[in-house]
């Protein structure tokens, strides 16, 4: 009779554990779920606002008008150049998160391999004829991008599709060993007065923002606030970013519940506007 009792403490404790294992797996896939969810409002805002298509077109408006403000004596005397970021800036990949929401998948490696592989962005709205315009004029374009250089191929073909200037492996700067930009922007620079830079990640503009904290992004942004919307035009994008990086502290394999508590911790109530 004492065995039999000993066998029923041992089930139930070990049903116990796989209860508890069974209700963090739910918590887990109930949160890896809500950060899906968290995903499509900003998925939706880009496909479907006309406001993101206004933001879009204002900030290609604004360039426009800079590179009209160009001296003509400049172009006659020095080599000028653009250097744009690609996703979000130029290309716009919100349906591959879009998909991956539709699917309950997230994003990998794979599956962004598997979206550029298949050349099929379309226009940020505003980029095509504005990059078309600034070729027109002379000035020459280069595409720097953290997409991989295995992807040069593909994205070459969508490049040519949209029928985008300067569409040529020779002006597409492509991430090979590192994910700062700015190496590759020199490269250009010593070659070319850059009169523009474009982007939707402050990374694609200078260093200085480049795996900071909040406070220092937004100290640094106002340290040049004069060169937004003149030599630096920013795109807009809601779903990712450094700025998504910065919220979880450039924090790598956390937990979704992790996650989750770091980005309630970064919400800013009234109660705490004199804090």
């Amino acid at each position: 009779m004492k065995k039999i009792h000993g066998m029923t403490r041992i089930f139930l404790a070990c049903a116990s554990v796989l209860m508890m294992q069974l209700l963090m797996a739910q918590d887990t896939a109930k949160l890896q779920s809500c950060e899906s969810v968290i995903k499509e409002y900003p998925v939706l805002w880009q496909q479907q606002a006309a406001e993101y298509r206004a933001l879009c077109y204002q900030a290609f408006n604004i360039a426009l008008l800079r590179i009209s403000q160009i001296p003509k004596e400049k172009f006659k005397k020095e080599r000028l150049a653009i250097i744009t970021d690609l996703d979000e800036t130029i290309l716009d990949n919100s349906y591959s998160e879009a998909q991956l929401i539709k699917e309950g998948k997230q994003h990998s490696a794979q599956s962004w391999k598997g979206w550029t592989d298949k050349s099929a962005a379309t226009a940020v709205p505003g980029a095509v004829e504005f990059l078309q315009m600034a070729r027109k004029k002379g000035i020459a374009i280069f595409y720097i991008s953290n997409r991989d250089t295995a992807s040069v191929p593909s994205t070459l073909i969508n490049l040519k599709k949209l029928k985008l200037p300067d569409a040529a492996e020779t002006h597409m700067l492509f991430l090979s060993n590192t994910s700062s930009k700015e190496a590759r922007r020199q490269l250009v620079m010593k070659k070319y007065n850059v009169v523009m830079l474009l982007g939707d990640n402050l990374n694609d503009f200078m260093r200085v923002f480049e795996q900071k904290p909040i406070t220092e992004r937004f100290g640094e942004t106002n340290k040049v606030k004069n060169e937004w919307g003149k030599k630096f035009i920013v795109l807009p994008n809601a779903t990712y970013g450094e700025w998504e990086n910065a919220i979880y502290d450039y924090g790598r394999n956390l937990t979704a519940d992790q996650r989750a508590e770091m980005r309630r911790e970064k919400l800013k109530g009234y109660a705490e506007l004199n804090k």
